[in-house]
């Protein structure tokens, strides 16, 4: 069937940059746009085509979530407090646990309601065994399900799972016993082979080739939990099968200094020297990304996933994404499952990507609203490695948002305002009233078609209230957590934090 999808603002790029179309339509047939156009030629030559949305709403091109974690339930409702990365990650292991098919379910609607089309989605799990392999495949038919493009990257930590690279002599610092129990529950686990983790992701590349909407990359959670020699063959497998890596890299102060470290360079500076670079792979967060990273990202073509609300939430700091963008890197916008209000709403993050770059230098160029959906829209595709999804432009693939610009306008609106600036500094979650997936209606009326989130919701509820705490696990937690403290605070940091005036004495 043939829609008509109406904005008094509908956001266009043919290539050369976001620009408004006023009173403006773009014709979907099947998956694709077939015109874009004013709504008055339009409707004259389609009065078949069904309508969606009117003049007081924005069109825009679906958005894109570079990174996340689709977890439905998030950590703060799990009881787990923000804290500095790496204590912050200790505590994970007290979470409950959910179904994965509903769990990202529940994550894939609420991402349509935010008017976002596509995701990374990086997903760890603790062993590759058939449990893995199980819940993997649900989690694709979850984004299958819902009607959202979804990349699913699975991951699995090998290596240093208390400290970055430095297990034995993390243990050997650790009172005997407590060393005993962190060595028995934590750091022996079984997690099956790198060889295992090769030939499940092979398999399910295999079973997402025959999806409309799922696909799978790869997911290692970061450099210092896998080791060089699987990067390396990771990124081989990726170019053997043709899709993208995804890893957390320099996210945090101490992630930024385990590089050199271990390797006597930064981590980016050593994925370099590795030769694993390149526009198949982005990394989530990069928010230590030095002058020399920024340049050996750049020439490579590998992308960064700009994460501003986690970054602050764990004390990560404030990502160099103005200085990425100037120097040619590829940006995209994730929310990691941790938003500033952990509302899940792009919208904000964008508006929170945009101001935290703004210097109080007159002679400084700051990002833009346009800049900011650039972001979210062109640069989350490249990130993909897609072409055909970012713009609305003719021949694209039909991913649209609709957003209901009617709240934001109340009681009044210039009627010179600028569309895209007003829809990126206005516009809430909540706003967003259709979204069309590959053609299809996925959200309307600002309610997803494919998914009962209410009936979703309920059955992860029953679930996690079936869930005991796990008493011990916290309890190892809490006693390692005060050593894990010491042991990063003994790290010389020098003057490697641009937060250290913050605490001087002087």
């Amino acid at each position: 069937m043939a829609w008509l999808v109406r904005g008094g603002w509908v956001v266009v790029d043919d290539g050369e940059g976001h620009r408004v179309l006023d009173d403006g339509a773009v014709l979907v047939e099947g998956d694709t746009i077939a015109a874009v156009g004013t709504w008055d030629t339009l409707r004259a030559e389609h009065r078949e085509a069904d309508v969606l949305g009117g003049p007081d709403c924005a069109v825009l091109s679906g958005l894109i979530n570079a990174h996340h974690h689709a977890n439905a339930i998030t950590h703060i409702q799990h009881g787990v407090m923000d804290d500095v990365l790496e204590p912050w990650l200790l505590g994970n292991t007290t979470l409950r646990p959910t179904d994965g098919h509903d769990r990202t379910l529940f994550a894939a609607a609420r991402l349509l309601k935010t008017g976002v089309t596509a995701v990374v989605d990086m997903a760890s799990v603790p062993a590759v065994d058939a449990a893995a392999r199980d819940g993997f495949s649900s989690r694709l038919r979850a984004y299958e399900s819902a009607g959202v493009r979804g990349v699913l990257c699975p991951g699995v930590s090998f290596l240093s799972r208390l400290v970055h690279n430095e297990d034995a002599a993390f243990l050997a610092s650790l009172p005997a016993e407590l060393a005993a129990r962190a060595k028995r529950e934590i750091v022996d686990r079984p997690t099956g082979t790198p060889d295992d983790y090769l030939a499940m992701m092979t398999d399910l590349i295999g079973e997402a080739a025959d999806l409309r909407f799922a696909r799978i990359g790869y997911g290692p959670p970061g450099p210092q939990w896998v080791g060089d020699d699987l990067m390396v063959r990771i990124a081989e497998a990726a170019e053997t099968h043709d899709t993208v890596i995804q890893t957390h890299v320099q996210e945090s102060l101490y992630e930024k200094q385990e590089g050199p470290r271990r390797h006597g360079r930064s981590t980016i500076a050593h994925l370099d020297h590795l030769g694993v670079m390149s526009d198949r792979l982005s990394l989530a967060h990069a928010v230590w990304a030095s002058e020399a990273d920024i340049e050996l990202l750049a020439r490579s073509g590998t992308a960064v996933s700009h994460n501003p609300s986690s970054n602050l939430r764990l004390r990560s700091g404030i990502a160099p994404m103005a200085a990425m963008r100037e120097a040619g890197v590829t940006v995209g916008l994730g929310m990691d499952g941790t938003t500033l209000n952990d509302d899940e709403d792009y919208f904000g993050e964008m508006r929170l990507a945009l101001r935290l770059q703004r210097t109080p230098e007159i002679a400084r160029s700051v990002p833009t609203p346009r800049d900011v959906l650039g972001l979210a829209t062109t640069g989350g595709a490249r990130l993909m490695r897609r072409a055909d999804i970012g713009r609305i432009a003719t021949g694209l693939k039909a991913d649209l948002a609709v957003v209901d610009m009617a709240r934001a306008s109340w009681p009044w609106r210039a009627p010179e305002a600028d569309g895209i600036d007003f829809v990126v500094q206005r516009a809430q979650a909540g706003d967003v009233a259709h979204v069309l997936v590959d053609g299809e209606v996925m959200l309307r009326d600002g309610q997803p078609t494919r998914v009962d989130m209410a009936a979703v919701g309920d059955r992860l509820a029953a679930q996690l209230a079936e869930e005991p705490f796990a008493k011990n696990r916290a309890a190892l937690a809490s006693a390692l957590k005060p050593h894990l403290e010491a042991w990063y605070a003994d790290w010389d940091i020098g003057s490697l934090s641009p937060y250290a005036a913050m605490n001087s004495k002087s």
